[in-house]
């Protein structure tokens, strides 16, 4: 058996020992996040964190390990599931593969703002909290991004211009986008963007202002064009059985502290919003609007791809809709 196998049995051992048992004593919970320390999403959890181990007086500390340095993105759900880790930040699309209804907030332009986006989660949150919890997983909190953009080294004035361009995806339903468009989906993590241009395995990416600051975009492209499609969320999940072993003070601190950093996360991220496209035009990076053709052209592929989301959604999907008033 390799090394790194043999951590991951013994942590998980380790973790339904404590299970078994009732802490009589102070906890520390370690907290997987796949995102830099510096951006506002980790911002915002390590002030969570704060809040916790003051609400709770330091009965309930937690620990967070940034930027993918505990377990990779792609790994943290199942490591929250299997009590690997108590806790983990990751993106709730990337389950889009599990369920239809976790990819809702990727599809383009299925919303036109935050308050649209806020509405979605209201209406799709239960139906989540109840497929998570199969899973052994209870939601505490989910937070957009910032609304996206195309980042690319030639201006993007059609989808015609993204035919060919090897498009940096992450889920299934990026995946789609890219093929819808012609692009060539080519799945890479936020930390390997930057090597990812500079070697020629990308040639461009949609994603937020925001990630572009953090990866300092600046010094691999040249273009930030506004695209405004859609505010993909991370959820922030807690193994429910450890959960359910606090005292019940503590499961409610945990969960009013986990409502105040939802609330505070939208603002954080309707304010880096306006932020971030500044910092990028401020590293020389031509920041500019979509043209009406382009917005056009991914208006019509993000209809296309509601159509075929409420097929695989069905009634589950079309409640969700209605609850948003679409």
């Amino acid at each position: 058996m390799k090394l790194e196998p043999i951590r991951m049995v013994l942590a998980a051992a380790a973790a339904s020992a404590w299970m078994l048992a009732t802490p009589a004593t102070a906890q520390n919970w370690d907290m997987a996040t796949p995102y830099p320390e510096a951006n506002f999403h980790e911002q915002n959890i390590l002030q969570f964190a704060k809040d916790v181990e003051q609400a709770t007086n330091g009965k309930l500390t937690i620990s967070v390990h940034t930027g993918n340095s505990l377990i990779p993105h792609p790994e943290i759900k199942n490591a929250v599931r299997n009590g690997t880790v108590p806790m983990g930040e990751f993106l709730l699309g990337r389950l889009a593969n599990e369920s239809p209804i976790y990819e809702l907030d990727l599809l383009p332009f299925a919303v036109d703002g935050y308050g649209e986006a806020k509405k979605m989660w209201d209406a799709s949150r239960p139906v989540i909290e109840k497929k998570l919890a199969q899973q052994n997983l209870k939601v505490l909190f989910a937070v957009p991004w910032p609304t996206n953009g195309l980042y690319s080294n030639k201006p993007l004035e059609s989808v015609e211009d993204l035919r060919g361009l090897k498009l940096r995806t992450y889920n299934a339903t990026t995946d789609r986008l890219a093929q819808l468009t012609g692009a060539v989906p080519t799945q890479v993590e936020v930390p390997d963007i930057p090597q990812a241009f500079a070697t020629g395995r990308v040639d461009a990416l949609i994603t937020s202002a925001s990630t572009g600051v953090s990866i300092s975009a600046w010094d691999f492209v040249k273009r930030y064009t506004k695209v405004n499609s859609f505010l993909g969320k991370n959820i922030v999940v807690v193994n429910a059985r450890m959960f359910d072993a606090l005292s019940k003070e503590e499961q409610d601190a945990l969960m009013e502290a986990a409502a105040t950093a939802e609330q505070r996360g939208w603002q954080l991220s309707e304010q880096n919003n306006a932020d971030a496209a500044k910092t990028l035009a401020e590293h020389q990076m031509t920041v500019e609007d979509a043209s009406p053709e382009l917005v056009a052209g991914l208006q019509k592929v993000g209809a296309e791809m509601l159509t075929e989301w409420r097929k695989r959604a069905g009634p589950e999907g079309e409640d969700i809709l209605k609850a948003m008033g679409k």
